[in-house]
């Protein structure tokens, strides 16, 4: 651990103090009143960071370290809205003394609106380095901070590559027995990286996104690796070999008793429901569908063209994988379907970047719009001769 991030909120105006709580930590109980201080404690970190306002109880949490005049200012300017910078700074020096490690004090304001929101995750950014493990504690906060803190934590993840070990929380309103639980939210980090990679898997593809998910949810690594490999083969065109690795993977998702992989299940099944097509061709024209979803649309040319020339060899009772065959299949399929056959020039334009000699390509090839209205065209006319 090196730094810990806690949040001060603002007390009831009838008794400044936090109510004091046995904190439940593991086998140990710390009975503090204000949580952070437990936390520190039991976390050890190498660094502690106090975020509040000029209205947060600053005056609570140093008076069990300070007396004097000092404190008396502090315990005014906390009444008025009035802490400052100045103010924070002496007390803070005395606490860094006392626990043999930095404390710093951030202040901030209310956070009610977007400009306050991105200045606090701005402030946040500016005190860390990259790189840096930190850990949360939103127990005192105000209400709408531990958004703001989960959003932080994507952000610091994201913009400076900061570890977020966990986010904790002393659940005063579920206390029993006189203690009180402490609860990690790492989950709901971890719930943000499945969302992320379903985002990032339909933009691009990429199986392997899921691979290391599901292994921290308790999948066979073995299994969870061949997302990997399964990647890679779709990418080169081995739609067979992606196919091979998908297929037990679709039965491990099945049956997979993870917090994360049950939640996500139906989403992934719903990706790979090419993988569970009867015949080659039909899982072909289906990628089809996914790379122009995608605006992939070299790859959804390539699927569509191979998937149509595939069917065709079918039909003729042949050998899907024999060159010769398919590329008379290709020709064929050109001299009888106008249509097929300005599909496989585009797929030829598309690949080789080069002008057609078709007027007809040129103009859809200008267009984005053209271009996507010719594929569904396509793709209409192969799910037409599929049904008939």
């Amino acid at each position: 651990m090196t730094t810990l991030i806690s949040f001060l909120g603002k007390g009831k105006e009838s008794g400044r103090n936090y109510k004091t709580a046995s904190y439940r930590f593991d086998d140990q109980i710390r009975t503090v009143p204000f949580f952070g201080m437990a936390l520190t404690e039991y976390l050890k970190p190498n660094r502690l960071i106090l975020v509040g306002t000029s209205g947060s109880m600053w005056d609570v949490f140093f008076e069990r370290e300070d007396t004097g005049d000092e404190l008396l200012q502090l315990i005014d300017a906390v009444s008025n809205n009035a802490v400052d910078n100045d103010m924070l700074s002496e007390h803070a020096k005395r606490l860094s003394q006392k626990l043999e490690i930095k404390v710093e004090c951030l202040l901030i304001d209310y956070a009610r609106d977007t400009t306050g929101q991105a200045a606090l995750l701005g402030k946040l950014s500016e005190r860390l380095n990259a790189g840096e493990r930190i850990a949360l504690d939103i127990t005192h906060s105000f209400r709408h901070l531990p958004m703001l803190a989960l959003v932080a934590a994507r952000f610091l993840t994201r913009v400076k590559k900061i570890e977020v070990e966990d986010i904790y929380y002393g659940a005063l309103e579920m206390t029993e027995n006189d203690e009180t639980p402490v609860i990690s939210l790492k989950g709901l980090l971890n719930m943000l990286d499945w969302v992320d990679a379903l985002v990032s898997y339909d933009k691009d593809g990429d199986y392997g996104v899921f691979s290391s998910l599901l292994k921290a949810d308790g999948m066979n690594p073995d299994r969870a690796n061949a997302l990997t490999m399964a990647a890679f083969q779709e990418r080169a065109n081995h739609v067979e070999g992606a196919r091979q690795n998908l297929s037990p993977l679709l039965e491990a998702i099945a049956s997979h008793q993870g917090a994360f992989g049950r939640l996500f299940k139906a989403e992934l099944e719903e990706r790979f429901q090419w993988v569970r097509k009867q015949e080659r061709s039909q899982r072909e024209l289906e990628l089809a569908k996914v790379y122009l979803s995608r605006k992939d649309y070299l790859r959804c040319a390539i699927f569509l063209l191979e998937g149509l020339i595939t069917r065709e060899v079918y039909k003729r009772k042949g050998d899907h994988n024999n060159h010769e065959q398919r590329d008379d299949a290709r020709k064929d399929l050109g001299n009888e379907n106008e249509e097929f056959k300005k599909l496989d020039w585009l797929r030829n334009t598309l690949a080789h970047g080069s002008r057609s000699i078709s007027p007809e390509i040129k103009r859809i090839v200008k267009s984005e719009t053209a271009l996507r209205d010719f594929l569904l065209q396509c793709q209409r006319l192969a799910d037409s001769q599929e049904n008939a």
